[in-house]
């Protein structure tokens, strides 16, 4: 081996792959993706939704009725305390008691209050009766509403004459009923300006609306209403009876439609008096035509007098 150079030996050393790593990172990753899209769709939604649609979302989520509890823990006894004379409310009368004969006074008594508190046990039962017969009534009437004003804006979205309009129909309940509201905006009035002649989508638009609300069979209120801004017209008109007109033509448009005109109950102009907005009294918006339908009152019972 002489004269050969020395041997190198070279040792490589092969590296394995480690063990996989979990995959449970993915998992939250895609997790944490769903809920930013989820979140900003959320936004989305309550960017593009109008007051009114918000409003009738947290109608439907809303309880209709609520059921109240006696006082105390709501257990057996309700909040009553056990004492002597509780204990014998139910015949655990003391043996003098029992053994010693009633007087007539007693009897008397006996009998008086056994008829008074049969009375008053019945007029609570009417009265409670009256109560729950109302509140189902105001329910029912809520949720008619409620699928009327729905109607309404889903007919106008559906509409391609209607749908820029969508945004000047306000419905809300109120004590006296559901109110439909036709706000004016500025280059987009309900009515000619200075006159009660509607504008050709205003009337299609009223038509629309009469075709819903003629489903129910509740009372219906009109009005009008103007700015505060004073105005005269040619014949010395001002903002009353151009309200009066206005809401007089409305009436006239509902029954061209086919609404019964026994429905309407009122007509009435209310110029400026009830701006919507009472922080501009001049603003476009206050310019309106509202139409109401009315609340109607449970049936009396018989032999019930108000």
């Amino acid at each position: 081996m002489a004269g050969e150079g020395a041997v190198v030996i070279k040792r490589i050393k092969k590296s394995g792959h480690g063990a996989h790593h979990g995959g449970a990172w993915k998992v939250a990753y895609a997790d944490f993706v769903t809920a930013m899209m989820a979140f900003f769709l959320l936004m989305w939604l309550i960017n593009t939704t109008t007051p009114e649609q918000k409003r009738g979302i947290a109608d439907y989520f809303a309880p209709q009725s609520i059921a109240q509890t006696l006082s105390g823990s709501g257990g057996v006894l309700g909040g009553k305390v056990m004492g002597e004379e509780s204990a014998r409310a139910g015949g655990a009368a003391s043996v003098f008691q029992k053994n010693s004969p009633s007087s007539p006074s007693s009897k008397s008594k006996s009998t008086q209050a056994e008829v008074s508190q049969g009375g008053a046990s019945d007029g609570q039962e009417q009265a409670a009766s009256n109560q729950n017969s109302d509140r189902s009534t105001a329910s029912s009437q809520d949720g008619e509403f409620a699928h009327a004003a729905e109607a309404i804006h889903q007919a106008i979205a559906d509409n391609p004459d209607l749908s820029e309009l969508s945004k000047q129909v306000i419905t809300e309940q109120t004590p006296e009923g559901l109110r439909i509201q036709l706000v004016d905006q500025d280059g987009r009035p309900m009515f000619r300006e200075g006159t009660s002649e509607p504008m050709p989508y205003a009337k299609r638009l009223i038509a629309e609306i009469g075709r819903i609300v003629d489903r129910l069979p509740n009372r219906i209120s009109i009005s009008g209403h103007t700015e505060a801004k004073p105005f005269t017209g040619p014949n010395g008109e001002t903002n009353w009876e151009l309200s009066s007109a206005r809401a007089n033509a409305g009436r006239a448009l509902l029954a061209q439609g086919g609404l019964n005109p026994d429905r309407i109950y009122e007509v009435a102009g209310k110029a400026g008096s009830e701006p919507l907005l009472p922080e501009d009294p001049n603003g476009s918006s206050n310019r309106r035509l509202s139409i109401t339908l009315l609340r109607e009152a449970p049936p009396v019972p018989p032999g019930h007098q108000l």
